[in-house]
């Protein structure tokens, strides 16, 4: 009967230090598992980070970064016709090849070469037959009839809409700068048949501005 009562004793104790044991090595990772998910409950969601925009694209669009007042429409841009409690004329739109965009009732009607104000008392001055005294507001949402491309050793190499005047350093600070074997000092803006030299090093210096040029629609910023 004593031979029973000590093998009790002993596998408790036994027993309670695997318990301490465990503990002791839980406390010292410092991580703890999680619980599975319950039947019918959904796991916990997995963190996430943001995605980076891709290059020349901007996901909430262009239209309030561009001067109504100044910017050029061009073929193949895509604009936004908001007419004030009129759904028939309220609509996204992009200008065709021709330059020209349609619109119920009114047809075809020019948009390339005009402003956005431009081309809204064009278009209110039209819908002005049809409804009375038309509220019109024309936006651009997205630039393609413009855009200019930068290859070579920069951060994020593509093309990139021309939606308001840039200069060869704003261009590449919007590539996010150069890669490591860059050279700075040898950097080539192509526009046509021309050719024009910036030293991005002297630039930032004070030194030879005249090379910071504003960039044209097509041109080409070359890194080596």
């Amino acid at each position: 009967m004593s031979i029973v009562k000590f093998s009790a004793v002993t596998i408790l104790k036994a027993g309670l230090f695997g318990a301490i044991f465990l503990v002791g090595i839980s406390g010292a990772s410092g991580q703890v598992k999680p619980d599975a998910p319950r039947q019918g409950e959904s796991p916990a969601p997995l963190s996430t980070s943001p995605i980076a925009p891709t290059p020349g694209k901007n996901p909430e669009g262009v239209g309030a970064a561009i001067d109504p007042n100044k910017y050029l429409i061009g073929p193949e841009d895509v604009l936004f016709v908001r007419t004030w409690r009129e759904v028939d004329f309220t609509q996204a739109v992009a200008v065709r090849p021709d330059g020209k965009i349609t619109m119920p009732l009114i047809g075809d009607l020019q948009a390339a070469g005009l402003t956005p104000l431009q081309l809204t008392v064009d278009l209110k001055d039209k819908l002005g037959k049809y409804i009375n005294n038309p509220d019109v507001t024309v936006s651009v949402t997205e630039v393609r009839s413009k855009k200019y491309f930068i290859d070579g050793e920069v951060g994020r190499p593509g093309a990139y809409p021309l939606v308001s005047p840039t200069n060869v350093l704003e261009a590449l600070s919007i590539a996010s700068g150069f890669r490591e074997f860059a050279k700075q000092n040898d950097i080539r803006i192509l526009r046509g048949s021309k050719s024009f030299k910036f030293n991005y090093k002297d630039v930032i210096k004070g030194k030879h501005l005249e090379q910071n040029i504003y960039l044209e629609n097509g041109d080409h910023v070359i890194v080596r």
